[in-house]
């Protein structure tokens, strides 16, 4: 454990139990959060890959415009 989470952990102890427990459900949720992106990001590699791929293709064959932004 890192020292600035045992800094964080001592503080929090010193919270009623129901500060403790709000800050453990939103700690606990940002983790969860946090896995599911990776796990999302992890399957669309080859996919974005491809699309990064497929863009530069027609980018090279002239089949692309510049983005004129007056007329979004």
């Amino acid at each position: 454990m890192t020292e600035l989470l045992e800094k964080a952990i001592a503080k929090l102890k010193s919270l009623p139990a129901s500060e403790q427990n709000a800050i453990a459900a939103m700690i606990l949720e940002e983790l969860e959060d946090e896995i599911r992106w990776d796990e999302a990001f992890a399957g669309s590699k080859d996919s974005l890959a491809k699309l990064a791929a497929e863009a530069m293709a027609e980018y090279h064959a002239g089949k692309t415009q510049e983005l004129d932004s007056e007329t979004l």
